[in-house]
């Protein structure tokens, strides 16, 4: 099972270090960083003095723009950000979610690929972004003083993550064969194509979307479409832009 970890616009060069410190000690190495402060922070010595010999972390590490970028592969992602007060997704703590979420079922087999993502130290996590995760881990603390330095928040991850795949032997009811589910990839662009059709038929107000095009990310996040149910609905929404597009000849 793939494991990723994303952090976002980071902005202290030794919180990258720590974090691949932390990764490595409980058996990762996918960290991807989306547009952090110092362009060369893998190489900065900070970074290399806080990974404390995980160099192969920092040397695997990529360095991407946008969130999008950061999700090849990924079909689970969780937002280690509160819940936004309007809506989002459900916030749970590591340990429960990590074991409903490996446990599985024939109608909801566990992810091929999972994507932690952690905000800025400053800003924390945009809504948007949150809206996008399947889940808002958190992580239960002191009620008075619930603060963590970002690389300890990727250590108490990586180790619930660890924990629940059984330590260090993966268990063998997640690495059978199970359904196929669609990547975040997919599924954005199959939003982005389903938002234009919405537009055409005059169901979608682009001057005043509200939360419809979130709403609906959400709900294909629950249902975990295959590749082939992604294809299906790009079908569908261009069989709506072309019905429009004759409509309004």
């Amino acid at each position: 099972m793939l494991t990723r970890f994303i952090l976002i616009q980071t902005s202290h060069a030794g919180n990258v270090g720590g974090a691949a410190r932390a990764m490595k000690v409980m058996g990762f190495d996918e960290l991807v960083l989306v547009a952090p402060r110092w362009p060369n922070v893998l190489r900065r010595e900070e970074t290399i003095q806080r990974a404390s010999g995980a160099n192969d972390v920092l040397a695997r590490a990529r360095i991407v723009e946008t969130l999008d970028e950061a999700l090849d592969g990924v079909s689970h992602l969780c937002a280690t950000a509160m819940t936004p007060r309007d809506f989002g997704p459900p916030t749970r703590a590591p340990r429960e979610h990590f074991g409903q979420l490996l446990a599985g079922a024939a109608e909801a087999p566990p992810p091929a690929g999972v994507a932690f993502l952690f905000g800025s130290e400053r800003f924390g996590m945009r809504n948007e972004d949150v809206y996008r995760c399947h889940v808002c881990l958190s992580i239960p603390t002191h009620p008075g003083f619930g603060s963590l330095n970002l690389a300890a928040a990727v250590q108490l991850i990586a180790y619930e993550w660890r924990q629940a795949l059984g330590g260090f032997a993966l268990p063998a009811s997640v690495t059978a064969q199970q359904r196929p589910v669609a990547d975040a990839a997919a599924v954005a662009g199959m939003l982005g194509h389903l938002e234009q059709a919405l537009v055409a038929v005059d169901f979608l107000d682009p001057a005043a979307p509200k939360k419809l095009m979130p709403r609906l990310n959400q709900l294909f996040n629950r249902a975990q479409p295959t590749p082939e149910e992604i294809h299906i609905l790009r079908g569908v929404a261009k069989a709506m832009l072309q019905t429009a597009a004759k409509a309004k000849r």
